[in-house]
């Protein structure tokens, strides 16, 4: 967990409907995998029971408003340690960057969170920058570049895009 705080489905919905208002906060719920057997051909994307986390960013730099700070949050314990937050971090920073013209990331971590700073030192490239004893966390950034861009769209190229409708 980056700096968020587990919500219900219905706390979610709420808050979902309330940024989608607002120009400035991009949320989506992230839904466990579901292996699709021999008599369906897609997954139920309104299935709330298969919630287990959710991915943010808000763009809230009065200093540069194409930074975008992220958050994610696997809330289910099952479905951690498995990769789902990495993955849909390079979702999230896809759609970002190429839907938003986000030019730089910004994320804050507890400093006990080992799993969540390695995600984003280790696997998306993010260097230290702050560290705050008082709040105890630590500030990560990644700059978006060309080697960023390359590898936003080599992560990105198995997702399909799905028009949520409410």
């Amino acid at each position: 967990m980056t700096g968020s705080e587990p919500l219900s489905i219905d706390e979610e919905y709420a808050m979902q409907q309330s940024w989608r208002k607002d120009d400035d906060k991009c949320t989506f719920i992230i839904l466990a995998k579901e292996t699709l057997d021999s008599s369906s051909q897609s997954c139920n994307i309104y299935d709330n029971s298969r919630m287990i986390g959710d991915v943010n960013f808000y763009l809230n730099s009065s200093e540069n408003p194409h930074e975008a700070e992220l958050e994610v949050m696997i809330a289910e314990q099952c479905s951690t340690g498995k990769g789902i937050a990495t993955e849909v971090l390079r979702l999230m920073m896809e759609y970002a960057v190429n839907d938003i013209k986000v030019t730089d990331f910004v994320v804050r971590i507890k400093d006990t969170n080992a799993s969540s700073i390695h995600i984003f030192e280790k696997k998306l490239g993010f260097e230290e920058t702050e560290r705050s004893a008082v709040f105890k966390e630590v500030t990560l950034r990644r700059r978006v570049d060309n080697a960023l861009h390359a590898s936003l769209n080599r992560w990105s190229a198995h997702a399909t895009r799905v028009d949520y409708v409410i």
